[in-house]
């Protein structure tokens, strides 16, 4: 459980973080192109780089606070052991979307684009460090899923579980 919280302020600063740099990379741009008459090469590609990661990062956030998106107009007419039932299948179904998706496919990506050497066309970054976000978030997605998966459900005793 330590380890949870310590990757959820992790989290959470980098997120932060990576927004404040995003505000500045745009002010930045728009002094530099309204104040100076000439705007800024690499902002565009700085802030397009920075919202893939702020995206993808606060997704995995979002998803370790179980916050996200779902609907749930169905399994609220279920009962409470259907319901847990339902959520666990749900994780399970999340750990091999992301482990196929984020971290195999992610991580062929960075694989892919490390060997070919590719680099961002203003900023001349690897793009596979743009990119190491998806088996990044993907992972820790997994682990999050995984964490409440083996975790009791609150306010349960874990002898009292079917």
């Amino acid at each position: 459980m330590a380890f949870r919280l310590k990757l959820d302020k992790v989290l959470k600063v980098a997120i932060v973080i990576i927004m404040a740099i995003m505000v500045l990379n745009v002010l930045w741009q728009v002094i530099s192109r309204y104040f100076f008459n000439e705007p800024s090469s690499f902002t565009d590609e700085l802030s397009r780089y920075l919202m893939i990661w702020l995206g993808i990062l606060g997704a995995s956030y979002v998803s370790g606070q179980n916050k996200h998106v779902a609907i749930d107009f169905f399994p609220k007419k279920l009962s409470d052991v259907y319901q847990r039932r339902l959520k666990n299948f749900t994780k399970i179904l999340i750990v091999v979307a992301s482990i196929s998706v984020f971290v195999i496919g992610g991580g062929r990506l960075v694989y892919v684009t490390f060997h070919l050497q590719q680099l961002s066309p203003a900023l001349q970054l690897p793009l596979a460090l743009v990119y190491l976000v998806l088996p990044l978030s993907g992972l820790i997605i997994v682990y999050y899923k995984l964490h409440d998966l083996l975790a009791p459900p609150k306010g349960i005793i874990p002898q009292d579980l079917p």
